[in-house]
């Protein structure tokens, strides 16, 4: 059984899709199951070793999870490396199981096209499945306008010879743990920019960004709120804040603006961040925000840095 402390490093999510160590894409029929939490304590990717728990956190799953290991390409010429994903849902789980099964294999599409992979790349692939989803919102509008409200943050790994890609949209975190030369312990470092309203500089993008709005950013119930309905400001989906075709009935009243929009509230393109991979760094930790609220990057990395490993 993992330990207790170990399962505090979890996303709110379910049954993730795990590629390589021999399982199929949809599940890792070697994980193992427990009520509603699934886990999995050693496996092995292209970079090195992995472990995951997750756990369904809500009545209805919004999230999902993956790790893709081996071919980063559709074509035979030889990229191979590693992809993780943390798909945060909310407002419904389309969105999250729309990005699980798409955001992947259009990575693999363009770095195919490009021969090799960069940031360019991964910001392609990510508005690729934006609009892909939007095509879908817009398929279904009439007969199933709710999902017009339904979003999802999305946090990804690459690693690839030798470089570390960090993309996020949205305020999940990636934190790395590293073995600073002359100390004993790991040290946390944080490798995403996360998009959430609580923090003030995202405040000061979106007010610069929409100059002519003074209710973009509101304070409500105590939190800031883009609009006063939703805390992040980059997800995919959260198509009645991208397009106003989409803020009308038979959307449900209470996402609707009294005011129409010209230009998308929100946004899909992540920020992202590349370094390469050294010697001292020891492991990366990937999760959503209901981790992060519990647990100080350092304290993340000590647990994970502390317990043991059944290999």
């Amino acid at each position: 059984m993992v330990s207790t402390s170990l399962l505090r490093i979890i996303s709110p999510c379910w049954k993730p899709s795990v590629e390589g160590d021999s399982s199929g894409r949809g599940g890792d029929a070697s994980g193992r199951h427990d009520g509603l939490l699934w886990y999995k304590d050693t496996g092995s990717h292209y970079g090195g070793e992995y472990s995951m728990a997750v756990i369904q956190a809500n009545s209805l799953l919004e999230d999902h999870s993956q790790l893709e290991s081996g071919p980063l390409s559709t074509s035979d010429w030889g990229l191979q490396g590693t992809f993780v994903g943390i798909y945060d849902g909310h407002g419904g789980p389309e969105a999250a199981r729309f990005v699980n099964e798409q955001l992947f294999d259009n990575v693999k599409k363009y770095a195919s096209e490009n021969q090799g992979m960069s940031a360019d790349i991964i910001k392609k692939a990510f508005l690729a499945t934006e609009g892909e989803f939007l095509s879908l919102v817009k398929k279904q509008w009439l007969t199933k306008p709710q999902i017009a409200s339904v979003g999802s943050c999305c946090l990804v790994g690459v690693i690839c010879s030798g470089q570390l890609y960090i993309a996020n949209a949205g305020d999940s975190r990636v934190v790395l743990g590293r073995l600073e030369r002359g100390a004993k312990e790991i040290k946390a470092v944080q490798l995403s920019s996360e998009h959430n309203a609580s923090i003030e500089t995202v405040r000061e993008e979106l007010r610069l960004l929409h100059p002519d709005d003074p209710q973009i950013v509101v304070m409500k119930h105590k939190v800031w709120r883009v609009k006063g309905l939703i805390q992040v400001s980059r997800s995919i989906g959260d198509a009645y804040l991208k397009k106003a075709e989409f803020n009308k009935e038979p959307l449900l009243s209470k996402f609707r603006l009294p005011e129409p929009f010209d230009s998308p509230i929100l946004r899909a393109e992540p920020t992202i961040h590349v370094q390469r991979i050294h010697p001292q760094d020891q492991f990366l930790i990937f999760a959503s925000d209901g981790l992060w609220e519990h647990l100080s990057n350092q304290e993340a990395v000590d647990i994970v840095s502390n317990c043991p490993r059944n290999v």
